[in-house]
């Protein structure tokens, strides 16, 4: 059975994921339609690094987030690491790639006709975006939603070089199965881990039978 402590470690891990899964969205959606429409030659660099946390080693993504968001840091002389709130930077920053690739892809494959189309019938732009665009664009939100917060879940590095172990504030999952593992308490760590298991599958089997249907519906 899980402990109170891990439920408190689970609650707290999907409350970071659902929260970062939100604002993941908000920024992803106008930055993947940019990156999707613009010629701009350079935009590789851009690509590249909203990429980077697919090959940089956590820890280090970790350390520099925890320097930037440190008493030193960005926050100026106020402090965000081994907090809540720095978490969700964290994980918004380690799991951006996860969620602009999907709508990038989406929005590519949507083409600019439909579009063309809309402005013919004097559609603004801004209209033509929420009524066109993002309807054409749904399997890459659901896909873009999905991968992002099953992503955060499974954060270790970032979130414990940025928040530490603090419980109740910055203790999450992954981080409470480390616990039980370095206390050699396995029972307890294979049902968290099983849990988190579970969930991850459930989600990623979601995304192919969505998108199945949504390619069935197409055709």
């Amino acid at each position: 059975m899980l402990t109170p402590d891990d439920i408190q470690a689970l609650l707290l891990t999907l409350k970071l994921a659902a929260v970062s899964t939100v604002i993941l969205l908000l920024l992803g959606t106008p930055l993947a339609w940019w990156l999707a429409h613009t010629r701009w030659r350079a935009k590789f660099l851009i690509e590249s690094v909203i990429a980077l946390p697919l090959v940089l080693p956590p820890t280090v993504l970790g350390f520099y987030l925890l320097l930037a968001l440190g008493p030193n840091g960005i926050a100026g002389g106020s402090t965000l690491a081994f907090t809540f709130y720095g978490l969700v930077i964290g994980s918004v920053i380690y799991s951006l790639p996860f969620v602009v690739q999907p709508l990038q892809d989406a929005f590519i494959s949507v083409g600019r006709r439909p579009l063309e189309v809309a402005a013919t019938l004097r559609t603004s732009p801004l209209m033509a975006f929420f009524k066109v665009a993002m309807p054409l664009a749904r399997p890459g939100f659901i896909t873009a939603a999905i991968l992002g917060f099953a992503h955060t879940l499974g954060e270790f590095g970032v979130v414990l070089m940025i928040g530490g172990n603090i419980p109740g504030e910055t203790r999450v999952a992954s981080i409470a199965i480390y616990d039980h593992v370095e206390s050699l308490e396995y029972a307890q760590a294979h049902i968290l881990a099983a849990v988190l298991l579970i969930v991850s599958f459930v989600m990623l089997v979601a995304v192919f039978i969505l998108n199945r249907r949504f390619r069935t519906v197409r055709l």
